[in-house]
């Protein structure tokens, strides 16, 4: 029998400086980036909770900084509720969001219940009432059209108030500057044309 031969040493591996601390870094990354996506999962649960008591009818209060979705769901049972002045003070967080599609919606939903609002005061013959409301539509419907020039509903209730409210040129005083030229949708005077047909 022949004697055991003795076993070398294993040869050193190639090493980083430092492994240790990259590895260990690399796990503490991978822990906080878990803590922050259960925080996130968390925020988003919280604000679907809120939508969802919003949608049942039930008065939750919102922060002026919530997600603008969370902001148009208070608007939305705001303005069920004709609580239009309140629903009025969520346009400058939604703008101060940057989100234009949410500010859109809430312009459009504010001129529809201002618009509602005139009608009904309208058929009770509360005239004086009503214009103010109609105009405030207006500038509503125009609002929201410049952020989607596209949106056919804007287009047809902006006519829609146009009819209700004309607005006539202002009266032009001597010695005044004249102001630009008009870019309103309708002519100045009432009436049909006249003329070949």
């Amino acid at each position: 029998m022949s004697a055991p031969r003795p076993r070398r040493a294993a040869s050193p591996r190639w090493r980083l400086p430092g492994a240790g601390v990259i590895s260990a870094a690399a796990l503490v990354a991978g822990v906080l980036g878990v803590a922050a996506c259960g925080t996130w999962l968390g925020l988003v649960l919280a604000d679907n909770r809120t939508i969802t008591a919003l949608a049942d009818g039930r008065d939750v209060a919102v922060s002026a900084d919530a997600a603008p979705e969370v902001l148009l769901a208070r608007a939305d049972f705001l303005l069920r509720r004709d609580r239009i002045d309140e629903a009025q003070a969520l346009v400058a967080p939604v703008v101060a969001s940057g989100d234009r599609e949410a500010e859109r919606v809430l312009r459009f939903n504010l001129a529809n219940a201002r618009l509602r609002l005139a009608l009904s005061l309208l058929v009770d013959s509360r005239i004086d009432q009503a214009v103010p409301l109609v105009n405030l539509a207006k500038d509503d419907y125009r609002r929201a059209l410049r952020l989607a020039p596209g949106d056919w509903d804007a287009k047809y209730n902006l006519d829609v108030a146009m009819r209700l409210v004309r607005e006539f040129p202002a009266v032009e005083l001597e010695g005044e500057a004249q102001p630009p030229p008009s870019t309103k949708l309708w002519t100045e005077l009432p009436g049909l044309p006249k003329g070949m047909p």
